[in-house]
């Protein structure tokens, strides 16, 4: 429970102090080179220009003094084929930080040498559906396997392990359940979801959904998702289902990489800046958000309004204590009952040509439209990948391996 009681403590500070814009996540790029090169990524095109660069460890840890949040998300790119992510995250927990360290799961294995186990470390291992779906996400084969080994690797070595699935308009909710079944018998500890945002330099736009399907999805997911730790707060679960209205608080996740400070949000990029006073203090908030800015038209990403939950506008009187059972049940910190899950089972999650996997306790048709199987392959069909971009990809992190 340490990262409820981190959180509370900080919230409480902020809201003696006055602060209006304060950040609850920073979300800390130390490079943007990876070994994939998935389908619905913008970071890897927006920033292809300057793929091979990457902050040094005191850039990175002076960035996480200057912004103060209690929770560091260290994403990218891939940050496990940063040099010396090991170093990093222990100077980032020596500050009694919580990281979630984002991955793609395939050097999981190789670097769990670097790190020791904490309850302020999570695993956060991205996975969008069971083998077959997830491989054509992620543009190749293998991956989800990977990435299950290098969970068991993890939870065998008593490490805190959440999943992160990212909800395109080709996802099969019914799929995505038995997807978490199968990571729980694994011993994951939680669960996040989120839709996914159409970035400018992504050209397959027909993965991506409007509010409207955003809504009408996760209105469908809710009831077969609830039964599993799902790690995302109850008020961002009812904004997307359309229950209720949010306004974006984007430097409530603010972002740091090798060009700076992200301005106005981790989604899109419209300057850079040196400090983070300077990104909350030059970047005109009022110009952002759904109604604004025809790029926030249908973004309901958790990096713009999963804070709102907390720091935004448009509250309820019900929220404190929604929030306030939310909190103590755990679940903030992917730990349902405040306890680590444990590995069991002997599930492999492999697809199997109904797109279920075997070993999963849900065998039910699916509510969707197509089965896990018909998502595979539609998108099989959207993707364009281009080679010589995977090309330079490869090359960029053997340089850096």
């Amino acid at each position: 429970m340490s990262l409820t009681a981190s959180m509370a403590g900080y919230l409480t500070r902020k809201s003696l102090s006055g602060e209006k814009k304060y950040p609850l996540v920073m979300m800390l790029e130390p490079l943007h080179a990876c070994n994939l090169t998935c389908t619905g990524c913008g970071r890897i095109r927006e920033y292809k220009p300057t793929i091979n660069e990457m902050l040094t460890v005191e850039q990175c840890l002076a960035a996480v003094d200057d912004c103060g949040a209690p929770i560091v998300s260290i994403c990218g790119g891939e940050p496990l084929i940063y040099p010396e992510i090991g170093r990093l995250a222990g100077e980032i927990l020596a500050r009694k930080k919580h990281i979630y360290l984002c991955t793609n799961g395939m050097f999981i294995r190789k670097r769990l040498r670097d790190f020791k186990p904490t309850s302020r470390l999570f695993f956060n291992v991205h996975l969008d559906g069971l083998e077959k779906t997830h491989d054509i996400c992620v543009e190749r084969d293998g991956v989800f396997r990977e990435a299950v080994e290098g969970i068991k690797a993890a939870k065998a070595a008593g490490f805190l392990v959440t999943s992160n699935t990212t909800i395109y308009k080709e996802t099969d909710i019914e799929e995505i359940a038995e997807l978490l079944a199968y990571l729980q018998t694994l011993g994951v500890d939680g669960h996040m979801i989120s839709p996914a945002y159409s970035y400018a330099a992504v050209m397959t736009k027909e993965i991506f959904m409007s509010r409207d399907e955003i809504r009408e999805k996760f209105r469908r997911a809710s009831s077969l998702l609830e039964r599993y730790n799902i790690v995302t707060s109850p008020i961002y679960m009812e904004f997307l289902r359309g229950e209720r209205d949010l306004m974006c608080t984007a430097w409530g996740n603010p972002t740091y990489n090798p060009r700076g400070w992200k301005g106005p949000c981790y989604l899109m990029t419209d300057a850079h800046h040196k400090t983070f006073k300077e990104l909350i203090d030059n970047t005109e908030w009022e110009k952002y958000g759904h109604g604004r800015d025809p790029r926030c038209q249908d973004c309901m990403v958790h990096a713009g309004y999963e804070a709102s939950a907390v720091i935004g506008g448009n509250k309820k009187l019900s929220d404190t204590w929604k929030m306030f059972a939310w909190t103590v049940s755990g679940r903030m910190g992917g730990l349902k009952g405040g306890k680590p899950a444990k590995a069991a089972g002997n599930g492999n999650g492999h697809s199997n040509d109904k797109g279920h996997s075997n070993g999963s306790p849900s065998n039910g048709s699916s509510t969707e439209k197509g089965t896990g199987a018909d998502q595979a392959s539609n998108w099989e069909k959207s993707r364009t990948p281009s080679q010589a971009e995977a090309t330079g990809q490869e090359n960029g992190v053997l340089r850096i391996l």
